[in-house]
Parts: C-alpha cells; sequence; structure tokens
C-alpha cells in the first residue's frame, strides 16, 4: 500500500526535496507526498521489455521520441506529479515546456505521446487518480499494464484476468480499448506494433525462470 506523508506540500517544495537520500520513490498527489511502493522484480521486466519495444518501434519510423530515466508528469491544474513507468517524449516540444530545463517535469500534452502505467499495489491511483489527470491534460494515449490482476473487477472482470487498458482522448474523453491473451495491442500512436497481452503478462514469469537471461536490481 501507499503511505502518505503527513505534511501538505507545493510542486516547488515537492522537486527541491525529492528524491532525497533515502533510495525511495515518491510522488505528489494534490500537495500529499505519497511513498511509493518498491517494484517487484516481475514489474521492473514489465517495464524493461516494454520501454524496448517501444523504443525499437519509434526507432524503425525515425520519429523525434525519447525514454528518460527521470522525468516528472505535472498536471497543471493540482499540485500533483507523477513519474509515469514507461513515459515516451515528444522531444522537439520540450522547448516550450516551463518546467524542463530546471526541474526536468513536463505539463503539456504535446510532450506525452505515449506514457504506460504498470499496477502494482496502489492500483486505485492507476486506474482512477492518474487515469482522471491524465484525461483533463489531455494525454492522447495512455496505457494500464494490469499483468497481475490486482485492480477492481469493475475494470479487469470477474473472475479478475491479467488486462490492458489502452486509453485514447477523443473529443476530450479517454476511450478505453481492453486487452487479453492473443489480443494484439491496437495502439494509435504505433499502429504496426506486433505486440500481444499475452506477450507482456508472461516476460516477466519467463525472465524470472532464466536467471542468465536478466539482470536484477534494475534500478
Amino acid at each position: 500500500m501507499t503511505q502518505a506523508l503527513r505534511k501538505v506540500v507545493t510542486f516547488d517544495e515537492f522537486v527541491a526535496k525529492y528524491p532525497d537520500n533515502t533510495g525511495k520513490r515518491y510522488e505528489l498527489y494534490d500537495g500529499v507526498v505519497v511513498e511509493m511502493p518498491q517494484p517487484t522484480d516481475d514489474h521492473e521486466e514489465v517495464v524493461v521489455f516494454l520501454s524496448t519495444k517501444i523504443t525499437l518501434e519509434y526507432s524503425r519510423l525515425s520519429l523525434p521520441y525519447g525514454i528518460p530515466k527521470t522525468v516528472l508528469v505535472k498536471p497543471l491544474e493540482n499540485e500533483s506529479a507523477y513519474s509515469p513507468d514507461v513515459l515516451l517524449l515528444n522531444l522537439p516540444n520540450l522547448i516550450n515546456e516551463p518546467l524542463w530545463k530546471k526541474e526536468s517535469t513536463v505539463s503539456q500534452a504535446a510532450s506525452i505521446s505515449l506514457l504506460v502505467e504498470v499496477v502494482s499495489t496502489n492500483w486505485r491511483d492507476d486506474y482512477l487518480k492518474k487515469y482522471a489527470d491524465y484525461e483533463q491534460m489531455g494525454i492522447p494515449e495512455h496505457w494500464i499494464i494490469d499483468y497481475a490482476a490486482l485492480g477492481g473487477r469493475e475494470f479487469i472482470g470477474k473472475p479478475k484476468q491479467p488486462t490492458i487498458l489502452v486509453c485514447c482522448l477523443e473529443e476530450g474523453e479517454c476511450r478505453i480499448s481492453k486487452f487479453r491473451g492473443d489480443d494484439r495491442i491496437q495502439s494509435p500512436t504505433f499502429p504496426q506494433l506486433n505486440l500481444t497481452a499475452e506477450q507482456i503478462f508472461r516476460v516477466g514469469k519467463s525472465l524470472s525462470n532464466n536467471p542468465s537471461c536478466v539482470t536484477r536490481n534494475l534500478g
């Protein structure tokens, strides 16, 4: 579970203090600093797999994109700041970002071509809070990867099953498409992407069963 630290802070106070020297990860939710749960190995392996697949695709298409290591996404309407698991930046627009040079933060939808949240124990944040803020920001496409079927039944069905939600902005509102099993993921950003839901769901297990193919503590 996420743990909210009591003091309410502004975004400027948040970026001045965090990350601290503890090695812990934090996000800011409406002025409340939230300590994020430590990712599991499967979670990190899914992140690495997706980052690689997306990088190969935008490189193949010679698109001016990039995936940074540590960048915050800040909704302008509130004192929040998120660190997505995968953030695909539209590099030419960074010149228009007022917080980019000083704080490595983006707040404009034009800077974000795609972002991915890989669900962990704080699943309500991904399905509710972040979903609403990303929609309000006008982010054109974001994915919610629930490979461990942790989310609520209203999102991933009953009985619960691993699900990928691709949320695409249409006329100011998100249209959600769900993918499971051998469904090929339909991405408006990468319409030729050859990737199924099952490939993502099984990556953690397959890597864990073959230690020679994975480096632990990916950071």
